[in-house]
Formats: C-alpha cells, sequence, structure tokens
C-alpha cells in the first residue's frame, strides 16, 4: 500500500516531484488523503484504488481515458492530460518515480536479501548461473535468479524471461515474492537499458561484477553511440558496495578510477597483476585459482561443465561473487562442478568424431572467443559457422559477427535467426559485409533446421560445426509473431543420430 502523502515524501527526497492537480486547483503537498492497494503501469489491469503510471515511447493518452473508463481516479506522469481524473501527480521523470514508489510499495524488498549483479558484454548469464549454483549449495536452495535466459523466484522452479533485467515496478514485485519464498541471496543480470532506462534507478547490490565491456547494443532504439553504452554499463560499479573486475578488460583504469573516487572496494582476476589469478590447468575443463593474500581461502583447482578458457575467467568471477556473500570454497568448488548453463558452449560429438559446438553467441566479442576456442581445439579440421542475426535491432552487432567469423571460420552458412520484420537475407548480406577474408566460403541458407541437418551430415572427423545465436530457444520471431522451433541443441542432438 502507498498513501499520497508517502508518495509526496519520497518523489520530494528525489527531486522528482513537480506538482499535484486537481479540477480545481494546483498545489505543492497531497490535496487530499488517499490510499493505493495497487499500483500498475498497465492501462488494462487498473482499478479505483490502483496509481497508474503514464509511461514508455507508445504511451498514449487513450490508454489513461479507458484507464478512467474503467474506474481509474488518479494517475502519475510528466506531463498533465486533459482528463477526467481527481488527481494527477506531474514528475520530473517517470521512470525514475516508477522505480522509487515501486520499491516502497512493495516494502523494500532489496533489502531483505544478498544482491549480486552482473553487468558486461559477454558472459553475464554464464556467470549468473555459475553463482546461482554455487549459492544454491550455499544456501540450500534459498538463491533466486533474474537471468536473460530464466528466472526462479523460488530457487528450484524456472520460468522465461522477458528481459535480462525487468522493469522496475516487475522487478520489485519479483524481489517481493522472493522474499515471501524464503529466499535469501538473488544474483541478477543488469543490463546498459536497466539503467539507461532507469529500471535500477535508486538500487544498491551487495556486489556488483563487471566482466567486459565491447561495442553492442548501439542502435536507433538503444544506445547511440559506444560511450552512451558504456557509460550506462559502468552504472553498476557506481551502485555497488563491492565491485569485481577482470583486470585486463578495456577501459579498466576507468572503472577502477570510478570505484575509487566513490570509495568502493575492488577485487580483481586474471593475470599475474590481479588479486586472483585464474590459469588453465591439463584438463581441458579445470582451472587453478591462486592469490598471495587469498582473503577468501580459494586457492586451488576447480572444475565446470563448459569449454573454454573464457567460461574459466567467467567462473571465477562466480567464486568470488559467492564468497564475498558467504560461500565457502566447497560449495564453490561442487557448484561449478555441476553448473550447466543452457547454450553456453554445449558440446555435442558426432559419431564419426565431428564436434558440434551450441552456443548464444551474437557479437563480435562473444563469437570471436568461440571461435578462437574452436580454432584451437580442431587446428585440422574445418571450421564452420552457421549463425545469422535478430532483426530490428542491434544493427551494429552484425558487423562485428562477420568480423569474427572472417578471422576464424572457413565456411559460414548465413542464416534465420530471430529476423522478425527484416528480410534474412539482407541480415545475412549485412554480415556477409563484415567478413573481410576471401578464404571464408560463405552460403545462404534462410531454413535453419535445414541449414544445420546439411552441415552435421557432411562434417568430416577433424571439423568442427559452430551453431550460434539460438542455443535452446524453442521459438523464432518472424514478423512479430513467435513461431516454434526446435532448438539449435535439440535439432542438433537428433541429427547426430540420423
Amino acid at each position: 500500500m502507498l498513501t499520497l502523502t508517502q508518495i509526496q515524501a519520497i518523489l520530494e527526497k528525489e527531486n522528482l516531484l513537480r506538482e499535484f492537480i486537481t479540477p480545481t486547483r494546483w498545489t505543492l503537498t497531497a490535496p487530499f488523503d488517499k490510499s493505493f492497494q495497487k499500483i500498475s503501469y498497465d492501462s488494462r489491469e487498473v482499478d479505483s484504488e490502483t496509481l497508474f503510471f503514464c509511461k514508455g515511447n507508445n504511451f498514449q493518452q487513450r490508454f489513461l481515458e479507458q484507464a478512467l473508463a474503467d474506474g481509474l481516479t488518479c494517475y502519475i506522469a510528466e506531463q498533465p492530460y486533459e482528463v477526467p481524473a481527481d488527481l494527477a501527480i506531474i514528475v520530473t521523470d517517470i521512470r525514475k518515480a516508477l522505480a522509487v514508489l515501486s520499491m516502497a510499495f512493495y516494502d523494500y524488498p532489496q533489502e531483505k536479501l544478498k544482491l549480486i549483479g552482473i553487468t558486461g558484454t559477454k558472459g553475464k548469464t554464464t556467470v549468473a548461473y555459475f553463482t546461482k549454483q554455487i549459492l544454491d549449495i550455499a544456501t540450500d536452495k534459498k538463491t533466486a535468479l533474474l537471468s536473460t535466459l530464466n528466472t526462479t523466484l523460488d530457487g528450484v522452479t524456472f520460468f522465461k524471461s522477458k528481459l535480462t533485467t525487468p522493469e522496475s515496478l516487475d522487478l520489485y514485485r519479483m524481489m517481493a515474492e522472493a522474499v515471501a519464498n524464503g529466499m535469501t541471496h538473488l544474483v541478477m543480470e543488469v543490463s546498459s537499458q536497466a539503467y539507461k532506462v532507469a529500471r535500477v534507478y535508486g538500487l544498491s547490490f551487495d556486489v556488483g561484477i563487471f566482466l567486459n565491456i565491447s561495442p553492442d547494443h548501439i542502435g536507433p532504439i538503444e544506445h547511440p553511440t559506444f560511450e552512451d553504452y558504456f557509460y550506462c554499463k559502468r552504472q553498476l560499479v557506481a551502485n555497488s558496495r563491492q565491485v569485481i573486475l577482470q583486470h585486463e578488460i578495456d577501459h579498466f583504469d576507468l572503472l577502477q578510477e570510478l570505484a575509487q573516487t566513490k570509495n568502493i572496494p575492488v577485487i580483481t582476476y586474471g593475470n599475474e597483476a590481479a588479486d586472483y589469478q585464474v590459469a588453465p590447468l591439463e584438463h581441458p575443463l579445470a582451472f587453478a585459482l591462486s592469490s598471495a593474500k587469498d582473503s577468501f581461502k580459494l586457492n586451488g583447482d576447480y572444475q565446470i561443465l563448459l569449454a573454454g578458457d573464457f567460461n574459466k575467467e567467467n567462473a571465477a568471477a562466480a567464486l568470488l561473487a559467492s564468497a564475498l556473500v558467504g560461500a565457502d570454497q566447497n560449495a564453490g568448488r561442487q557448484g561449478l562442478a555441476e553448473a550447466l548453463v543452457p547454450g553456453r558452449m554445449n558440446l555435442l560429438l558426432k559419431p564419426n568424431g565431428a564436434h558440434i559446438y551450441v552456443d548464444y553467441a551474437h557479437n563480435y566479442l562473444s563469437m570471436k572467443s568461440l571461435l578462437a576456442f574452436a580454432k584451437e581445439q580442431h587446428p585440422d579440421g574445418e571450421l564452420l559457422v552457421i549463425t545469422g542475426s535478430t532483426g530490428n535491432k542491434a544493427e551494429s552487432r552484425r558487423e562485428g559477427l562477420g568480423q569474427a567469423i572472417g578471422e576464424y571460420a572457413d565456411v559460414a552458412v548465413l542464416t534465420s535467426d530471430d529476423p522478425n520484420f527484416e528480410e534474412p537475407k539482407k541480415i545475412a548480406d549485412e554480415i556477409e559485409d563484415g567478413i573481410q577474408n576471401d578464404h571464408v566460403r560463405v552460403h545462404f541458407e534462410v531454413d535453419r533446421k535445414k541449414a544445420i541437418k546439411d552441415a552435421i551430415r557432411n562434417a568430416g572427423p577433424k571439423d568442427a560445426i559452430i551453431l550460434a545465436g539460438k542455443g535452446t530457444d524453442k521459438y523464432m520471431t518472424v514478423k512479430g509473431e513467435n513461431l516454434p522451433y526446435e532448438g539449435d541443441y535439440h535439432l542438433a542432438e537428433a541429427f547426430i543420430k540420423d
């Protein structure tokens, strides 16, 4: 519940309140007593006890008019509308107002959880799953998860996520549900958009992990420039009580400087100059973590189920974060040994020995890491990549995908990957423009299922096939519709048996 008096106090504290408007007067103080039993930004879910937020680029006055016809009496917005409402609360920033009022409405659930926030251009989901598995052991499955792929609010039951980081109202509702379910910890991915549109405005994390940074999500409806993208990303550092940084990442000095100016402790991992060093071992899935000080008693050997040295560094970040919120080395070692991440370097073997890697790689950095690993593991065979890129967003990714393919692959089959309202061939041509290597044989096959089947059928014993982008996704977005799709992993699993 929220009262108008509480709303006034919260908005004034954040310097968000402009004025209250009733049919008869304008005022800086709540003009009458009223309690709200519900809050919503969906005009279809309102009644007389709802405070309705007029937000979003696509908001139209007719939504508010319909809500008022359905019984709504009060709304909050950045401008008054010519509608018959009892009260309009006018604010300077509707998204920030939604965030601070949502946390109050749900009784500040973030204060009842240990929060780990993870950001970076790639690796967020892997680190989130690693951390969740470690903390499941340390907390007896009292760890909630908000990831790009899936969400769990009771520690064990998962459902597909709509956004990497939910809208603020949904975020605090989910947190409150997690608390009600007995959860003590929450691991969540924090997207650049979460800061761009104030979904996590006013939220502090117990631990913030910054994995890496490279150009991504740059386009008309996301970030106009890399600078804007990076600025939004690094707000996680500014809003965490403890920060974990990969020591060799681009712009490390700036991130460290930001933490120092805010007196936020930093722990680094990576090479010999880092607080904790990550060293691959002879076994392809094993690594050693070592530190001269070893404040968290984590020195030792670990094993994971995912291929690639970059996943060993992701595992190190998860170990450090988990230790900061109470997990010991035994939980870390067991959790990493058991953690599987959907669509992350999953490996299938064709009976003749060919390797099929299924991964969600969708930008230059993730594709480069994946292909570099596969090339190193299969120096004597051909490296074939099957990929596409999503339509109507993140157009800047396409050139980067092509660049990575040109650096490592022998064959590229460009195909559909949630093309939405764009033509798959147009997207494929933009990826091909970035390849810049005449030695790469490039083909286009609009039918992704056929592309996978043909590639696996023709793969030789020393070859590696990379299925990038879709992972285990069970749909293909075409012209606004989510059409059924078996998923790359399940298709590959079926085709290797043919």
